[in-house]
């Protein structure tokens, strides 16, 4: 089998998803790591946008890598951006690796990462973690792994979506992807390829068998960023929403000390990571109800009556029924205040730099900028309202 010399790990973006046109978007045509408890989800009744990404975690990638993590939040925001019949739609992200030698054969060299979640921390988190090593690119087998393994959703009413990328020919591995991306489409699911390169016939090919988008990305170059008057105050917002928080169970040390973990992620990565990861923090994606009361009695999944004393924070295990609820209540209102002005500051920031990006001439050929396009051109087609 022929390797490239560069060998791509490949992302898709979906979940945390966001402005502006792609020139490389076509017509439709490890080791092993740490233990990580279980995901816990709420069940709610809310439309859902599902996208499953697919990393090829081959060598030389990490420039994907990179353009994955620092603008997970674009491609949030754009799915969180949503809305079907008045509501926002649950967002949901899956990840997938493949393609990476330190994978076990009998897997076929993939692995799933997350199965679909709303704690786009985690997401975050485990991206950051990526490497990549030499090894075997299925992309058919990948496919239907993601096809068969996840929860998707039954609901025609839903968006379900794949983005896989790569550079590798797309015939490589023991099933044929025209049979992989078949059983994704019996289920509703549009699987869009991204092609670390030029044009390439066989992910061209699939996008069309697919339905789906054929894009293109320079998986090196460095993700464009515009800096504007908002920034710093997003930022600081996008902090102080921490203290919001109101932890309770087992899950919330860990879950807490992730958030903090992942704002200083965001910070260090390119491409204003941290001003587009506060955004997403103020959005209705940025789910936190299975160890957060503010969200999970916004959600009513928990019932603060019902609490047991031993699993609320310390400042709050003395309080009576009525002092845990004002406790709750003013974080809530603390929160709704320092969400609505992010989304203020957003705004504000948005029309900057869409002034900007006219006088420079739009931004192409990075992950963020051809995955939010195809995310809002298929809401659209199913039904969403993007605003």
């Amino acid at each position: 089998m022929t390797k490239k010399s560069t060998r791509t790990a490949t992302v898709i973006g979906l979940a945390g998803a966001l402005v502006a046109g792609a020139a490389g978007l076509q017509s439709r045509v490890s080791a092993a790591p740490a233990r990580r408890p279980p995901i816990v989800e709420v069940q709610q009744k809310d439309n859902k946008i599902q996208i499953a990404i697919l990393l090829d975690t081959s060598s030389s990638m990490d420039g994907l890598i990179d353009q994955a993590k620092s603008q997970l939040w674009k491609i949030v925001n754009q799915a969180a951006g949503a809305e079907k019949q008045g509501k926002r739609p649950r967002v949901e992200i899956a990840l997938y690796e493949y393609g990476k030698a330190s994978l076990s054969a009998e897997s076929g060299w993939i692995r799933q990462i997350l199965p679909f979640t709303t704690d786009l921390d985690r997401v975050s988190e485990e991206l950051f973690a990526l490497r990549t090593n030499g090894g075997e690119e299925y992309c058919g087998k990948v496919i239907r792994r993601a096809v068969g393994d996840l929860q998707w959703s039954a609901s025609r009413n839903d968006l379900k979506l794949i983005y896989i990328a790569g550079n590798e020919p797309f015939t490589q591995g023991p099933v044929d992807y025209h049979a992989a991306i078949a059983e994704a489409k019996e289920k509703g699911i549009v699987v869009n390829t991204i092609h670390c390169g030029g044009d390439e016939p066989t992910w061209r090919d699939a996008a069309l068998v697919a339905g789906g988008d054929f894009l293109r990305i320079d998986q090196d170059k460095v993700v464009a960023y515009i800096p504007s008057p908002q920034d710093d105050e997003i930022r600081r917002l996008g902090v102080e929403l921490n203290k919001t928080y109101v932890g309770y169970g087992a899950r919330a040390q860990e879950a807490m000390v992730r958030q903090s973990a992942q704002d200083k992620n965001a910070e260090g990565a390119m491409g204003g990571a941290a001003v587009a990861r506060a955004a997403a923090k103020a959005s209705v994606a940025y789910d936190n109800s299975g160890w957060d009361m503010v969200d999970g009695v916004k959600k009513g999944s928990i019932d603060l009556e019902k609490v047991k004393t031993e699993e609320l924070p310390a400042e709050m295990q003395k309080m009576s029924k009525d002092e845990r609820k004002a406790y709750v209540d003013a974080k809530t209102a603390e929160r709704d205040r320092i969400q609505k002005r992010i989304g203020e500051l957003t705004r504000e920031r948005e029309k900057f730099v869409a002034a900007e990006l006219k006088n420079q001439g739009k931004a192409d050929g990075t992950l963020d900028v051809v995955v939010t396009k195809s995310l809002r051109e298929q809401a659209v087609k199913a039904g969403f309202e993007m605003k």
